[in-house]
């Protein structure tokens, strides 16, 4: 297992959700390795977004095909969570590691949830994230994409105990939804676009906004 990074409450860890079954897609995407994104596999891309946005500690949580997926990445300055529980959904992952952060991280202002299957996704909207959330370290920072605000997204210290208490498919456009919440958006152009079919990879190869910018 990689070595354990040192905690600091100035730093904002990352939690990688990378616990579902992809079903849909047939093959687990985690592992995919696409020639736009510089040939790593999709788990390892996220990781690396977010090391070099400076998110730290960063929490993998792992689930379906974990042992496969250990053995077939880097997983660059991790933290490994195993979600024993994955086929209950997205929640159960999220509130693993929102627990391995609190547990490993306990003065951390917040977390930076966000998922591996987001080709557009570039260090720099982490790090726009990153910076509104530590000016504002108790409103929610949230990407922006298709109308509405998803992941990735900063959720605050205040809102541990709620996350803690998702359950089933909810995940964290269910926090986002809650009304009386201060959210900072953030425009994620190409947001909306996820791997998880085959008919989403084809589409990634005519998709301008589908390739990373930076």
């Amino acid at each position: 297992m990689p070595r354990k990074p040192r905690t600091d409450s100035a730093l904002v860890p990352a939690i990688v959700l990378a616990g579902g079954g992809s079903t849909r897609l047939g093959q687990p995407k985690q592992l995919l390795r696409l020639p736009a994104l510089g040939g790593e596999t999709l788990i390892d891309h996220a990781i690396n977004l977010a090391i070099a946005a400076g998110a730290t500690p960063i929490f993998v949580v792992l689930g379906a095909d974990a042992d496969e997926i250990q053995r077939q990445s880097q997983l660059r300055e991790c933290i490994v969570v195993r979600n024993e529980a994955w086929r209950e959904g997205m929640a159960s992952s999220i509130r693993l590691g929102v627990a391995a952060v609190m547990g490993n991280a306990p003065d951390a202002s917040g977390a930076m949830v966000l998922v591996c299957d987001q080709p557009a996704l570039s260090a720099d909207h982490l790090r726009a994230l990153l910076n509104a959330h530590r000016a504002n370290p108790k409103s929610i920072a949230a990407s922006c994409y298709a109308g509405r605000a998803g992941v990735p997204v900063v959720f605050p210290r205040a809102l541990f105990p709620a996350l803690l208490e998702l359950n089933g498919d909810q995940g964290a456009r269910a926090m986002l939804q809650q009304p009386g919440l201060a959210v900072h958006a953030i425009d994620f152009p190409g947001g909306e676009l996820d791997l998880d079919s085959p008919e989403d990879l084809r589409r990634l190869e005519s998709d301008p906004l589908a390739r990373p910018r930076g």
